[in-house]
C-alpha cells in the first residue's frame, strides 16, 4: 500500500456544532473516514494547526510547506486538509515555497462537516488520497471529483459543492467511471532539486480598480511602507490613466514598488499589448500578470519579494512559468 501522510489544519472539514456555530477540530472527527481509506493506503497523520482557513495567515503557510518538505521522504504522497474560504492561497504560496517537490501534496476539504451525513468530505478526501498515491509530483487541489494545479484553483462558490475551479487551465485530473485520470499534459514540470524557500513578504497589498478611485491611494500604500502592489485592472488591464492615475502608478514604480496588473474578470488574460493605456503603464515598469489567478499573483509577489529580488528580477519572474501558474 501506498505511504500517505495527512496535514490536518482545521477548516469546515474537521469542524463540528459549537456554541457559537461551526469550529474546527483536530483528526479524531474524521476517523471513521480514514478507517475506510486505510483499507487502501497506509495512512499516518498530524495534527498540524486547527483554524478556521479565514485566519490562516502566512505564517502557517511557511509551517505547512516547512511540514511537508521535512516528511517528504518518507511517504508517496502528502494530503492537507484545509478550510475552502483561503485554501488557493495557501495552495498557490506553498506552491512556490516548494520549488520541484518531488512527490504529489494534495490539498482538500469540504462545504459541510465530515459529521454531517451529506457531506462532500468522503468524496473530496478520496479524490484527494488517489491523488497523493498516483506517483505524480505538485501541487494540487482536490474538490468535487476535480484535482487542479493549486496555483490555478479558485473558489467561485461559497456554498456549492462544485466550489473550485480551475481557471485558465484545464484540470490535473478527474474522477470518472475508469477511477482517476489523469492529464498528463497539466502536471508541473520539475527544473531541479527540490527545495525550501520559505521567504515571504507581507507588504503587498492587494487593490481592485473601481470607477474613480482616487489615484492618492499610491501615495498612502508607498508611505505606509508596501514593497508591492497587486491591481485587479479592468477587462485586458485597462486602468484610469487620466486624473493623475498613470501619476500615482509612476511613483509607486520610482520608489521602488512592484506593481503587477491582472485582470477583474475571472478567465482569460491581462494584456498590457493591445490599447494605449496598458502601452503606458508598460512604459513605466509595471508587470503583466497575464493569466494568472489573483491568488496566485498575490502569493507570488510576496514570495519573490521575500527572496529579496530586486525590481528587475520580479518582472522577469512574472514572465517565467515555475509550476503551471501562466500559460506559456
Amino acid at each position: 500500500m501506498k505511504k500517505i501522510l495527512l496535514l490536518t489544519t482545521g477548516g469546515t472539514i474537521a469542524s463540528t456544532a459549537g456554541g457559537e456555530g461551526l469550529e474546527p477540530r483536530r483528526s479524531d472527527v474524521m476517523e471513521r473516514e480514514l478507517q475506510q481509506l486505510r483499507t487502501y493506503y497506509a495512512i499516518s497523520v498530524l495534527d498540524l494547526i486547527c483554524l478556521d482557513s479565514s485566519n490562516i495567515r502566512p505564517q502557517e503557510w511557511q509551517l505547512i510547506a516547512k511540514s511537508i518538505f521535512q516528511h517528504r521522504a518518507d511517504f508517496d504522497g502528502i494530503v492537507v486538509s484545509h478550510g475552502t474560504d483561503t485554501m488557493a492561497y495557501t495552495a498557490s504560496a506553498v506552491t512556490y515555497m516548494l520549488p520541484n517537490v518531488n512527490l504529489p501534496v494534495v490539498f482538500t476539504g469540504s462545504q459541510l462537516p465530515l459529521a454531517d451525513m451529506l457531506s462532500d468530505g468522503p468524496d473530496n478526501l478520496r479524490t484527494a488520497f488517489a491523488m497523493a498515491a498516483s506517483g505524480c509530483p505538485g501541487v494540487f487541489l482536490a474538490f468535487d471529483r476535480k484535482v487542479m494545479l493549486g496555483c490555478r484553483a479558485v473558489k467561485v462558490r461559497a456554498s456549492g459543492f462544485s466550489a473550485f475551479e480551475s481557471v485558465n487551465a484545464q484540470y490535473a485530473a478527474l474522477v470518472s467511471n475508469q477511477g482517476l485520470v489523469i492529464n498528463e499534459a497539466m502536471l508541473p514540470v520539475s527544473h531541479g532539486e527540490p527545495a525550501l524557500r520559505l521567504g515571504l513578504s507581507q507588504d503587498v497589498f492587494l487593490l481592485k480598480l473601481t470607477p474613480g478611485l482616487d489615484p492618492a491611494i499610491f501615495e498612502m500604500l508607498v508611505q505606509a511602507g508596501y514593497r508591492g502592489i497587486v491591481i485587479e485592472a479592468f477587462g485586458l488591464g485597462g486602468v484610469n490613466v487620466l486624473h493623475q492615475g498613470l501619476h500615482g502608478i509612476r511613483h509607486a514604480v520610482e520608489q521602488g514598488l512592484s506593481v503587477v496588473i491582472t485582470t477583474q474578470c475571472l478567465y482569460d488574460s491581462s494584456d498590457l499589448q493591445v490599447y494605449q493605456v496598458g502601452k503606458r503603464l508598460l512604459e513605466l515598469g509595471v508587470i503583466q500578470g497575464r493569466d494568472m489567478t489573483t491568488e496566485a499573483a498575490m502569493t507570488k509577489l510576496m514570495w519573490a519579494l521575500g527572496q529579496d529580488m530586486t525590481q528587475a528580477q520580479i518582472v522577469k519572474l512574472f514572465s517565467s512559468n515555475l509550476a503551471g501558474e501562466i500559460s506559456c
